[in-house]
C-alpha cells in the first residue's frame, strides 16, 4: 500500500527529492506511438515549458530533470526559507500565477480594500499558499494536471493521462543528490534515444550545456556554485565543468556501443564524494532499479526513519554504495 506523502517527506533531514511522474494508460508523452502511428514530440515542449515556469513561481529549485516517453524524472531541492522570506503579497503574486485564488486575495494583488471581516480570511489564505509553494505535491500537482487536462483534449478522451501518484524518493546527502541527478541526466542516453548528453532534447542535461558553451549557467535551474562555502552560496558545491564532464564520460561508459573510462579530472568529483568508478557507472545505470526509498548514508537514513517513525532496515540493504569517510 502506497505511504501517505507526509511520511516520505522530511525538510528537516533533507530539501532533496527525486520525483517521477507515469502516464496511466497506454500514453505517450512524447515520440512516435506505435499503436497509433501518431507523433507526440510536442508534448516535451508542454511539459518542459511549464515546468521551468513552475520552477520560478515555488520555493522550489529544479536541479535535474528528463522528459521520456511515458514518464518524467526531476530532482527537486525544497527552499522553505525562500517561501518564508516572501511578503504577504509577493506570496498571493506567486500563486495567482498557477491558481485563481480566493476573491479577497483577487482584491489583496490589486491593491484594493479589504473589509474588517475579511481580514482573518485572507490571512489563512496567504498561510496556506506559503506552505503550498514550498509543498513538492502542490508542485507536482500544478505541473501534471494541466498537461493531462491538454493530453487529454488532444486524444478526446477523459480520465486520468497520469498515474494517481506520483514516486518521491529523499535524497539523504550530496553523493544520493549527485548520483540521481547523474542518472536522470543520462536517462535518453541509457535508453539509447540519443548518442549524447547535448542531443537529448527537452533535458536539464542539454539546458545545461547550451547556457556553458555561452559561459552562462541556466537561470531555470539551481546553478553549480563550486566548492567554496564560506559565504554559504545557494547552489550545488561543484562545478559545473567538473559535472559536465563527468556526465560526458559516463555516457560514454554506459552506451553498450563505446568504450569509454572516467579520466583522473573527473573522478575527483568522485574522490570528494567517496565513491569508486565501478559504483558510480553502478548508481548512475541501475539507480531506479537499486533504491525504491530514501538514498543515503546508513548514519543518513537512520535519522530519517526515525524523524518519520520508520523501519530503518527496510530500505539499508544498498546503503553501501554511500561510505562515510
Amino acid at each position: 500500500m502506497p505511504r501517505p506523502r507526509r511520511t516520505q517527506v522530511s525538510i528537516e533531514d533533507t530539501p532533496w527529492y527525486h520525483c517521477c511522474s507515469r502516464v496511466s494508460r497506454r500514453a505517450m508523452l512524447l515520440g512516435d506511438d506505435k499503436f497509433t502511428g501518431k507523433n507526440y514530440d510536442h508534448r516535451r515542449g508542454w511539459v518542459e515549458s511549464l515546468l521551468l515556469k513552475l520552477g520560478g513561481v515555488f520555493a522550489i529549485d529544479i536541479a535535474a530533470y528528463a522528459v521520456m516517453s511515458n514518464h518524467l524524472h526531476l530532482v527537486l531541492s525544497v527552499d522553505i526559507y525562500e517561501s518564508n522570506r516572501w511578503t504577504d503579497k509577493e506570496v498571493v503574486e506567486h500563486w495567482h500565477q498557477i491558481f485563481k485564488g480566493t476573491e479577497v486575495t483577487q482584491k489583496f494583488a490589486k491593491g484594493e480594500v479589504i473589509e474588517g471581516f475579511e481580514v482573518n480570511g485572507l490571512k489563512h489564505s496567504i498561510a496556506l499558499f506559503r506552505s503550498r509553494l514550498s509543498d513538492i505535491s502542490w508542485f507536482m500537482r500544478a505541473l501534471n494536471e494541466p498537461i493531462g487536462r491538454m493530453a487529454n483534449k488532444e486524444d478526446n478522451c477523459t480520465g486520468r493521462f497520469w498515474e494517481g501518484r506520483f514516486k518521491s524518493q529523499a535524497l539523504l546527502d550530496e553523493a544520493a543528490v549527485l548520483a540521481c541527478m547523474a542518472y536522470v541526466d543520462l536517462n535518453p542516453i541509457r535508453a539509447k534515444m540519443v548518442d549524447t548528453p547535448e542531443q537529448s532534447d527537452h533535458t536539464s542535461i542539454q539546458l545545461r550545456i547550451k547556457s556553458a558553451i555561452k559561459g552562462e549557467q541556466p537561470c531555470a535551474l539551481l546553478p553549480f556554485v563550486g566548492n567554496e562555502r564560506q559565504d554559504i552560496p545557494k547552489g550545488l558545491m561543484f562545478s559545473v565543468k567538473d559535472y559536465l564532464q563527468l556526465i560526458d564520460e559516463t555516457g560514454r561508459v554506459i552506451r553498450a556501443d563505446k568504450r569509454g573510462t572516467i579520466s583522473v579530472d573527473a573522478e575527483k568529483v568522485l574522490t570528494r564524494l567517496n565513491i569508486s568508478s565501478e559504483t558510480w557507472i553502478k548508481l548512475t545505470s541501475e539507480f531506479g532499479q537499486l533504491f525504491h526509498g530514501p538514498v543515503g548514508t546508513l548514519q543518513e537514513l537512520t535519522s530519517y526513519s526515525e524523524h518519520l517513525d520508520k523501519r530503518r532496515r527496510h530500505f539499508s540493504q544498498n546503503c553501501q554504495y554511500f561510505q562515510t569517510d
